[in-house]
């Protein structure tokens, strides 16, 4: 018996609601649904319905606080408004060359790696941490301590 497939879809609304309430955003909260169950499937020994529920509550809450942390970086080239007018264009390269300066001056070493695969080229945390040879909660740390190191230099700035 298949206690995941059974329980995801018996609570799935409950699961989408869970996930909405953290996102505020229904096609954001469906994908986290879908990556939450993509996570756990194939993965754990699965012994009850009750051990199912209790992983899908948790890896969905993970997954939808992951995307909103997403959804509030610090904006990089790609994903700043698109705007034609010249004066808009020096002011997104502006704020990507003083990012780079910011992160070249205040982050160590590791969090440059960590911050250039993830966000720049979309590497995965897991991915990540096998190339570093740390734990996945580790490179989600230092992820966290050098977004919040280059915000708390952006507000710095004004």
């Amino acid at each position: 018996m298949d206690f995941l497939t059974d329980t995801f879809v018996r609570i799935r609304e409950k699961l989408l609601g869970r996930a909405s309430r953290v996102l505020h955003d229904s096609i954001l909260a469906e994908d986290s649904l879908q990556e939450a169950f993509i996570r756990l499937w194939g993965r754990y020994r699965i012994e009850s319905e009750k051990e199912a529920e209790a992983l899908l509550n948790r890896t969905v809450h993970n997954v939808s606080v992951d995307a909103l942390r997403r959804k509030r970086s610090i904006p990089i080239r790609g994903d700043l408004p698109k705007d034609g007018s010249p004066d808009r264009a020096a002011e997104k390269e502006r704020l990507f060359l003083w990012l780079e300066k910011q992160m070249e001056s205040t982050l160590s070493d590791t969090q440059q790696y960590i911050i250039q695969r993830h966000e720049y080229e979309g590497a995965s945390l897991e991915l990540i941490a096998k190339e570093l040879g740390m734990q996945a909660a580790a490179v989600r740390m230092q992820l966290s301590r050098a977004r919040k190191n280059l915000k708390s230099k952006y507000n710095e700035q004004d």
